[in-house]
């Protein structure tokens, strides 16, 4: 895994890339904040919940920025795209972003597609229900998980790199597995009908992500000193 540097520009050394587009989705999401906030009845009763996404967001975002795959061959890529994008699905799955209609319905289910407006991050939520597939988009959520399915595409082919067990190595990354728990634990106490112990679930599932953010990005530097790109 390799870490982007800024680049010398006169006397002067420009921001770091990272940074700049921090900068930048700050000011965004402030702007996008108090748009929402100001031209709609919303109110805020819970800060942390307002701010949470542009956690997941930002976090994600500096992590992805930060991270460039190192070189490979091109069969290593497509197993390292395929197994990302498999455990994207699974945390997609976990979260209730995609999930499949089998066998018959009792209740009434509403087919089609539906946008619903949120607080910035939260929304705008879309959502489609078919016969087979129900697929919801809540943009922080899936922002979130590209970028860690980004981070584990990186994993696996620094793994592969290191030509130890790349599979092995992978299914006992901390970092990787941290999301599928968390998924688990949050569906669990959402099931629970606790409705106290519910709403925390927002809060560790925002704790678990940036534990396997900073996991999945630190981790190869524990095998030796970072390639730098010149």
């Amino acid at each position: 895994m390799r870490y982007r540097t800024s680049t010398l520009v006169g006397p002067a050394r420009r921001l770091p890339v990272e940074l700049r587009w921090l900068l930048a989705l700050v000011a965004f999401e402030t702007a996008a904040l108090v748009g929402y906030f100001g031209f709609t009845d919303a109110t805020v009763t819970s800060p942390r919940y307002v701010l949470y996404p542009f956690v997941w967001i930002n976090v994600g975002v500096v992590a992805v920025l930060r991270t460039t795959p190192p070189d490979a061959t091109r069969r290593a890529r497509v197993v390292a795209a395929t197994l990302s994008t498999l455990y994207f699905l699974l945390l997609a799955a976990l979260a209730g972003l995609v999930s499949l209609e089998l066998g018959a319905h009792t209740h009434a289910h509403v087919h089609g597609l539906q946008v619903t407006m949120a607080a910035p991050g939260w929304g705008p939520r879309v959502g489609y229900a078919g016969s087979l597939v129900t697929v919801n988009f809540v943009p922080y959520r899936v922002l979130g998980y590209l970028a860690l399915s980004y981070l584990v595409y990186v994993t696996l082919l620094d793994a592969a790199v290191a030509v130890l067990s790349g599979v092995l190595g992978v299914v006992t990354c901390v970092g990787c597995s941290l999301p599928i728990a968390g998924s688990l634990a949050a569906g669990a106490v959402g099931g629970t009908g606790v409705v106290a112990l519910a709403t925390l679930s927002v809060d560790i599932s925002t704790i678990v992500f940036v534990g396997a953010v900073a996991l999945l990005t630190v981790r190869p530097r524990f095998r030796g000193p970072a390639k730098l790109r010149p």
